[in-house]
C-alpha cells in the first residue's frame, strides 16, 4: 500500500513539474505565409511547394524547431534526475523513521 502511495506521489509529483516546466516555456510564434491562393479540389492532392526561398526557410525553421526540443528533451532529464533523488530522500526518510 505504501508503495503504491509513494508512485502515486512520485507521479504527482512529475506531472506538476512537467506542467510547470511546459509553461514556463514561451514558445515563439511560427507564421507560415501562404505561397499563392489556390482553389480547393476535393480529387487533386496539392502540388507541392517548389519556391527557391521556402525551402531554406523551412530546413531553418525545423531545426529551430528541432534545438527547442532538445532543450525541452534536456529539462525533462534534469527534472527526472530530481525526482529520482527526491525518491531516494524518501525512501532514506522512510528506512530512518522505521529504525527510530
Amino acid at each position: 500500500m505504501h508503495r503504491i502511495r509513494r508512485q502515486l506521489f512520485s507521479i504527482s509529483i512529475f506531472a506538476a513539474t512537467s506542467i510547470f516546466v511546459a509553461k514556463a516555456q514561451s514558445p515563439t510564434p511560427i507564421v507560415v505565409q501562404a505561397a499563392s491562393p489556390a482553389a480547393v479540389s476535393s480529387t487533386a492532392a496539392p502540388a507541392p511547394v517548389t519556391d527557391s526561398d521556402s525551402l531554406p526557410l523551412t530546413i531553418k525553421l525545423l531545426q529551430e524547431m528541432k534545438t527547442a526540443n532538445e532543450e525541452m528533451l534536456k529539462k525533462q532529464e534534469a527534472t527526472l534526475q530530481q525526482l529520482d533523488e527526491l525518491q531516494k530522500a524518501a525512501d532514506e526518510v522512510k528506512i530512518f523513521s522505521k529504525r527510530g
